[in-house]
């Protein structure tokens, strides 16, 4: 049993009273996840002090438990850069960070999905870190597939996460969400302050307000009122973690906060970043899939490990993390840990295989459709943007 639960059961004990209050202070298949006895055990140990009683039979985000749950008392599993394959459209690029592209992530139970975005040649695209390194292709078009998937999906909440590295202003981005279609589905607060009650999922879901989204970098733009600028109401821990040992729950953004206790007592929901990197070579930060396993494990001892990071901020913070990040999101599975966190066992997801994907016989990753010499110069010749834009 991953959870040391009855270690952590009596610090979590206050979680009922923060459960209806806003926090203050390529292989799939079509069968949905079967609920097993080690899953069930832990997650029934969670429950008892997470989950209200349901009052629907729905489910809502893959269980009847979330409906009537606030948003921010939620923890949203998100696939980080998931708009960067390492998959075989992309030669297995040792750059990319996930398997499977956005709606796989959705089916099997993510629901906060990030990316990077870059302006280039006048059109926001999805590139890490340069366009040359790997490109996902327009915003537009990977916001379409988003609307696809919640046309087809209606009782899912999703929240989207964009790093703005180009500093575009909102309208820019407010006209790629209508061209793609996607706006219809944006929720708009009801108030600027980060001192706010957030509606329940089921709330949304009945307004057919499914969609969150927060940028960085961009000021609240009244004409695009559901485009929130990301850290009036995020903290997030450390990202560039390159070692096991450097996964903690101190607030490293906003600036605007002094501590993660600061944040919490403003209103501010929190956001771990647990995606461990590590040098190629020639000053190049890579991913870090050797290690994926066990930096995505739901245990809470492991040094190193998803689930550790999620109790300690749990208990640290004293309300569960809002969102997490995780690279190569289908390992460990990383939604366990949510999971865990929300007192569920997740119902109505898509199977999608644990394991990381390789090149098999292969040996030679390439970036993009690189190799040899070329990526070490296209890498080298982004380096200092890898240094200030967030991956």
């Amino acid at each position: 049993m991953y959870f040391n639960f009855a270690a952590t059961a009596a610090l979590l004990s206050h979680a009922h009273l923060a459960q209806a209050l806003p926090q203050i202070g390529s292989s799939i298949s079509s069968s949905s996840v079967a609920s097993t006895s080690a899953v069930s055990a832990r997650a029934t140990v969670w429950s008892v002090s997470e989950a209200a009683v349901p009052t629907s039979t729905a489910a809502c985000n893959n269980s009847p438990d979330l409906c009537d749950r606030h948003y921010n008392n939620i923890t949203h599993m998100g696939a980080h850069d998931v708009a960067f394959l390492r998959d075989s459209s992309t030669s297995f690029s040792t750059s990319g960070n996930t398997f499977y592209n956005a709606t796989v992530a959705l089916s099997a139970g993510i629901r906060l999905l990030q990316a990077q975005v870059h302006l280039e040649a006048g059109v926001l695209r999805l590139c890490h870190t340069s366009c040359l390194l790997l490109d996902g292709g327009t915003l537009e078009a990977w916001l379409a597939t988003i609307k696809t998937w919640m046309d087809a999906n209606r009782n899912e909440v999703v929240t989207v996460i964009l790093v703005n590295a180009d500093d575009q202003k909102s309208a820019s981005f407010g006209k790629v969400f209508t061209s793609s279609g996607l706006s219809t589905y944006g929720y708009t607060l009801p108030t600027t302050s980060s001192m706010l009650i957030w509606p329940t999922l089921q709330s949304l879901i009945s307004a057919n307000t499914r969609l969150v989204t927060f940028i960085a970098s961009i000021d609240y733009d009244p004409a695009f009122p559901y485009l929130l600028p990301e850290f009036n109401y995020i903290f997030e821990t450390a990202f560039g973690v390159m070692s096991p040992t450097g996964f903690g729950c101190d607030l490293d953004r906003p600036s605007t906060q002094s501590s993660a206790a600061a944040a919490v007592s403003a209103g501010f929901m929190g956001m771990i970043n647990h995606f461990l990197d590590k040098d190629a070579g020639f000053g190049i930060i890579i991913p870090d899939v050797d290690n994926i396993t066990s930096t995505n494990s739901p245990s809470t001892t492991n040094v190193g490990a998803l689930g550790k990071q999620g109790a300690e901020c749990y208990i640290k913070w004293g309300v569960k993390p809002t969102f997490i990040l995780v690279d190569f999101f289908n390992v460990g599975p990383a939604i366990e840990t949510a999971d865990m966190l929300n007192g569920i066992v997740g119902t109505g997801r898509v199977v999608v295989s644990t394991e990381p994907l390789t090149l098999a016989t292969n040996s030679a990753s390439r970036f993009n459709g690189y190799s040899g010499l070329t990526v070490v110069a296209i890498a080298m010749a982004v380096v200092a943007i890898v240094n200030t834009v967030w991956l």
